[in-house]
């Protein structure tokens, strides 16, 4: 199963930073078949990226969230705003669907972060706390990594 991870947010502002750490995060935990990429934000481009995923995670942070991370499944947007270079994931699946065909499971994981404002790298400590969280959900929804079994002759896979 090929396994997208799309954290976007901007690093330079805080906690806006906690969807690019997570994938980062993900990208170095070791998954087989999991691709991960960092961006600012959501763009027509990402469409052909999740045309051949089979499964796509969005991760945001998010301002105002009353729990450490949700993460929920998602669906496309018909109708909404398909021409902007700043997309919603829904409205990147709808243009995946439309012009790829490709419908991949979807979900988005937005994780609470609480400073926003300020030009700055690095994440707060509520936020920080909050990313390992979310990190330990992602582990229980898709399973941790493990390192390939030489003697047993295989290679790592997602359990």
């Amino acid at each position: 199963m090929a396994l997208l991870v799309i954290g976007y947010g901007n690093a330079g502002r805080g906690d806006d930073g906690l969807g690019p750490a997570f994938a980062a995060r993900i990208a170095a935990a070791g998954y087989a078949e999991c691709r991960t990429e960092i961006d600012y934000q959501l763009t027509p481009e990402h469409a052909l990226q999740i045309a051949g995923a089979d499964v796509v995670l969005f991760a945001d942070a998010e301002l105002g969230l009353d729990r450490p991370f949700r993460l929920e499944r998602l669906r496309a947007e018909r109708g909404g705003d398909i021409a902007s270079h700043a997309l919603a994931p829904g409205a990147v699946l709808a243009l995946a669907e439309l012009l790829y065909g490709a419908t991949p499971d979807a979900w988005v994981v937005g994780i609470a972060g609480q400073d926003f404002g300020a030009v700055a790298e690095g994440l707060s400590e509520t936020a920080s706390r909050n990313l390992e969280l979310a990190l330990a959900g992602f582990r229980d929804w898709h399973g941790a990594p493990r390192a390939p079994d030489p003697a047993a002759g295989d290679s790592a896979s997602l359990p």
